[in-house]
């Protein structure tokens, strides 16, 4: 038998986050917040999670240029060379083939665990156990492995991925990206549909020779600077491969249209909590459904509401149902949570009249 493979784990930490506005701004998006109020990141519970079986060497973060120093000081134990820093952000598929391209030249035998930044996990046992399952099974086949979620509800903000068959590991039938919600149902009720994780599994190799089928130009951009990678001309040589990179997503891009891919099932809490509404879903809540700090917050006549205060900030809220109340040192939001999908529509507007300093 051949030798075990060296295991990466390549975090994907580029996004700029403005779901959580006004919390979360550009120049701290969401991966970098303690939103779940456990005195830990987004990026440093991901790191934690993979840490468990994957040494601290064997990490990349793929990040925006402008937030490497965030991803060093939140994840101290990288190097700086461990740092792949994207000029502008194109999406995930630019986003992984630089990874698996840098890979190629330093651990070309390596296999890849590619995850997002911002993603909770309520059962991390199980998870380590998926996970392991799905490297097993992608380090035994030319498999593109992709982690699917049990749906626990018919829910329109995911990506789904239909299985063809009942087994723990199946051949993806197709996916599809956030189906309206009569469709969700459907989805629900057949019994063949999971969430899309975002999480992926394979062999370096494996996704090179799978981009280089299905997205040629792009595979040829990050191709023709190896000899960049790892030395002090790399930053121009990337800049030039994203100016000239569409964006397009992995999932669009390569696992919908390759023929070898795999779905791993699991069951462990997931959740990519990318709205305030979500984040009340799996937060504690008081008698009254209200998700609030545990001092400083005085409430009246108020249900089933979100509020986020400033450390060390008094707030007093009475006679709200169903609001969401955000207090930074320098932005306050109070909207419907049945509104949060304006929260965009009040960026913009905020932008075009204050500027970016508050966005």
């Amino acid at each position: 038998m051949s030798e075990k493979r060296d295991v990466f784990c390549v975090i994907m930490a580029g996004g700029v986050g403005t779901r959580f506005w006004p919390k979360s701004r550009k120049s701290m998006p969401k991966q970098f917040l303690d939103i779940l109020g456990t005195g830990k990141s987004f990026i440093r519970m991901t790191f934690e999670r993979f840490a468990v079986s994957i040494p601290a060497e064997n990490f990349i973060v793929v990040t925006n240029a402008s937030y490497k120093e965030l991803v060093l000081e939140h994840l101290p134990e990288l190097k700086e060379s461990q740092i792949l820093c994207e000029p502008i952000g194109r999406n995930t598929a630019p986003c992984i083939s630089y990874a698996a391209h840098y890979l190629k030249r330093f651990a070309p035998n390596s296999m890849m665990i590619v995850t997002p930044s911002d993603h909770y996990v309520a059962n991390e046992q199980a998870f380590s156990k998926v996970l392991a399952g799905a490297l097993d099974f992608a380090e035994e086949n030319d498999a593109l492995m992709t982690i699917g979620i049990t749906p626990t509800r018919p829910e329109t903000g995911y990506g789904y991925i239909q299985r063809s068959d009942k087994q723990t590991i199946s051949p993806v039938k197709c996916f599809t990206e956030k189906p309206n919600l009569e469709v969700a149902q459907a989805f629900i009720r057949s019994g063949e549909f999971f969430w899309n994780s975002g999480i992926f599994i394979w062999k370096t190799e494996q996704i090179i020779s799978a981009i280089a089928k299905h997205l040629p130009e792009m595979h040829s951009l990050f191709a023709g600077i190896e000899e960049h990678y790892g030395t002090p001309t790399e930053a121009q040589a990337i800049a030039d491969v994203f100016s000239q990179c569409r964006a397009i997503s992995i999932d669009y891009g390569v696992m919908e249209a390759a023929d070898n891919v795999y779905v791993h099932s699991g069951d462990f809490g997931w959740s990519d909590i990318g709205t305030w509404g979500s984040l009340y879903q799996y937060s504690r809540k008081d008698k009254y459904a209200n998700v609030k700090p545990a001092t400083g917050c005085y409430t009246y006549e108020t249900r089933n509401s979100i509020i986020s205060l400033p450390k060390d900030k008094v707030a007093v809220v009475s006679g709200l149902r169903d609001y969401i109340i955000v207090d930074t040192d320098d932005v306050l939001m109070i909207c419907p949570r049945s509104e949060e999908q304006n929260i965009k529509k009040y960026i913009d507007e905020v932008k075009f009249n204050q500027g970016d300093t508050f966005c």
